[in-house]
């Protein structure tokens, strides 16, 4: 059962057709780029990073994993959709209001990147509001775009740079190098990290009963993604010095502590699990005695384990749908006791219990596991 199908068919039309034409620009561009062969060892160089990124971000999103379809959505967006406008609007722009390079690197590229970015967070947030839960979520969707945004663009500088056409050298693997080192090895982390700040406003914006924050919070995390990013392109403009000393001063710890806030927000998902649901349970909507399993992830794995050696593969996906839809009641709960839940909460909150009490005859908890989950 879908809530609020119309929505969710619009976004899905909007984000495919966006993304598949983006994809078409991108091709050609990165074709007419240089010759295949090199474009493909550029690929090749810039997909390495992509793995570990996306793994971090998939961790942090952990205890109530966003839908893997969204995901890969925002990964396409930022590589196809985002990239693509950029590109069309910059190139407008720049035949509209000339710029110089530095203009266009410092403030040009920032405000216009982070907004092709952003926008597939507001598409979130206007037709798949109930999809954020809160700042985690927005970091993530958030990071998402950011690596598909990276990964696509690394193609572009790395090609050019082994290509020589980008005016560093002579380029050839020397110079595919040494661009690969500062911009894969030592920042990655550039692209989802001002984005973040886009999805930290994002979050805090579903999570407050406030109009005044709702409207204002998501401006305020695009204009700090727009000053980081452009802090970070205008330190390379002065050179390796700079860079080096934006990199120190405001990379590291903007890095550090987007990824603490994160950790934090993963870390307290248990205790809100824990009170949602254990308020859920006292309504009536599932068994008490499941809390526990439900908010522990080894609880959780432990479960799964267990229902896959009674029931097979078939038992192992009863306990994945149970979990799966528990979680869900747990996290649509908690906005409901704290005033923010979406319009359609009675319909979607309704669907998971039916779920729920469909599926749990057929599993067993607690006495059947080896370890108990802690609170």
């Amino acid at each position: 059962m879908q809530t609020r199908p119309r929505d969710n068919v619009a976004f899905t039309v909007v984000v495919t057709v966006l993304a598949a034409l983006g994809a078409l620009a991108m091709i050609a561009v990165i074709l007419l780029s240089g010759a295949p062969s090199s474009m493909m060892i550029a690929a090749a160089a810039a997909a390495i990073p992509v793995g570990p990124l996306v793994a971090v971000f998939m961790w942090l999103d952990r205890y109530e994993p966003e839908p893997k379809l969204l995901l890969a959505s925002g990964l396409a967006w930022g590589g196809f959709v985002a990239t693509a406008g950029t590109l069309l609007i910059q190139g407008v722009g720049g035949l509209v209001v000339p710029m110089s390079a530095e203009f266009s690197l410092a403030i040009g590229a920032p405000v216009v990147e982070e907004a092709a970015k952003g926008v597939f967070l507001l598409l979130l947030l206007w037709w798949r509001r109930h999809e954020i839960d809160g700042i985690l979520d927005g970091i993530v969707y958030a990071g998402m775009v950011g690596i598909g945004f990276a990964f696509v663009e690394n193609i572009l500088y790395l090609g050019a740079a082994y290509n020589g056409t980008d005016a560093t050298g002579p380029g050839g693997v020397p110079a595919l190098t040494a661009l690969f080192i500062v911009r894969c090895i030592f920042s990655p982390f550039a692209h989802p990290l001002f984005t973040a700040f886009i999805g930290i406003g994002i979050g805090i914006a579903v999570g407050s009963k406030s109009m005044p924050v709702r409207i204002f919070a998501p401006i305020v995390g695009y204009l700090c993604a727009v000053l980081a990013h452009g802090l970070w392109n205008g330190s390379t403009i002065f050179g390796g010095d700079k860079f080096l000393l934006v990199y120190g001063v405001l990379g590291l710890p903007a890095l550090l502590g987007v990824a603490g806030l994160g950790i934090y927000a993963r870390s307290n998902e248990k205790k809100l699990l824990l009170a949602s649901l254990g308020d859920a349970a006292n309504r009536g909507l599932l068994p008490a005695a499941d809390v526990l399993w439900l908010a522990d992830l080894r609880g959780r794995r432990h479960a799964r384990h267990q229902a896959k050696q009674l029931g097979g593969e078939q038992g192992l996906q009863a306990m994945r749908d149970y979990q799966r839809a528990a979680v869900e009641l747990g996290f649509l709960h908690n906005r409901f006791m704290r005033g923010v839940a979406p319009a359609d909460y009675q319909d979607r909150g309704a669907h998971y219990v039916t779920e729920i009490r469909a599926i749990r005859p057929f599993l067993s908890f607690g006495s059947q596991h080896t370890g108990a989950p802690t609170r």
